[in-house]
C-alpha cells in the first residue's frame, strides 16, 4: 500500500517544487481573482496599446520614444517594427535579472501582444498626406494608448518590461524620472540614429502619457478578490 502511494507523493513533492520557484521568479498569485475579467481587460490593453502605437507610427510626426528604436532596427534590417518589440521587449525582460524585478503574466503577455496588434494595425492603418489628418491620428493614437496603458495596468498582473526596467532601476538608487528620462532619451537617440521618426509626436507622447496614464489607471483598476476557503 505504501509503495503505490510512492508515485503520487513524489508527484507531489514536485508539484510543490514548481509551485514554489514558480513563485521565485513570478509575481503571486499568477493570475488572481477575478480571473475572467482581468484576462479581457489585459488583452484589450495590450491590443489598444499597439494600435495605439501604430497610429503614431503611421502619422510619420514622431513615435514613441522606444518606437523610434523598433522603427530604426527595422529600416536597418527589414524586420517588422512589431518583430523588433518583440525581440526588445523580451531583452528588457533579462535586464530584470540582475535587478530582482519580478515579471506577471501581464508582462509576458505585454512582450507579444503589443508588438503583434502593432504589426496588425500597421497592414491597414493608411499613411495620410495631409498635416491635419497626420495630427488627427497622432493625437488618437497618444490617447489610445492611454486607454491602454490604463486597462492593462489596471489589470494588475504585471508591468511592462519598460516599465518594469525603469522601477527596477529606481530600486537600485536612481530616481523614477531620472531613470525614465536617461533611458528614454538614450533609446530615441539610438532610434533617430538608425533612421527612425523622432519628432514633435515623440514629445507630445512624452508630456501626455503620464497624465492620461494618471487619469485612466485608477478608472480601470481591479481590486484583488479574496480566495474562497478551502474546505478539507
Amino acid at each position: 500500500m505504501a509503495q503505490s502511494n510512492l508515485p503520487e507523493r513524489t508527484f507531489s513533492r514536485q508539484l510543490s517544487r514548481l509551485s514554489g520557484l514558480s513563485r521565485q521568479v513570478f509575481l503571486s498569485p499568477l493570475l488572481p481573482r477575478p480571473r475572467a475579467r482581468r484576462l479581457v481587460q489585459l488583452y484589450t490593453g495590450l491590443f489598444l496599446f499597439g494600435l495605439g502605437a501604430a497610429l503614431q507610427v503611421s502619422a510619420h510626426l514622431g513615435g514613441m520614444p522606444w518606437d523610434v528604436l523598433h522603427q530604426g532596427l527595422h529600416l536597418q534590417t527589414g524586420w517588422s517594427i512589431g518583430t523588433w518589440s518583440i525581440l526588445i521587449g523580451m531583452l528588457v525582460v533579462l535586464l530584470w535579472i540582475p535587478l530582482r524585478q519580478r515579471p506577471g503574466l501581464g508582462t509576458i503577455s505585454n512582450v507579444v501582444v503589443v508588438g503583434l496588434s502593432l504589426d496588425l494595425s500597421l497592414l491597414w492603418l493608411p499613411e495620410p498626406e495631409s498635416i491635419p489628418l497626420r495630427i488627427m491620428m497622432l493625437c488618437g493614437g497618444i490617447l489610445v494608448t492611454g486607454v491602454g496603458t490604463g486597462l492593462y495596468i489596471g489589470a494588475r498582473l504585471g508591468p511592462g518590461p519598460r516599465d518594469g526596467l525603469m522601477t527596477g532601476l529606481a530600486a537600485k538608487g536612481l530616481s523614477l524620472r531620472l531613470a525614465r528620462t536617461v533611458v528614454e532619451v538614450s533609446v530615441v537617440i539610438l532610434g533617430f540614429l538608425l533612421g527612425g521618426t523622432a519628432g514633435v509626436g515623440t514629445v507630445l507622447f512624452v508630456v501626455a502619457i503620464g497624465p492620461l496614464a494618471q487619469f485612466f489607471i485608477p478608472m480601470f483598476t481591479i481590486d484583488e478578490a479574496p480566495e474562497p476557503p478551502v474546505h478539507p
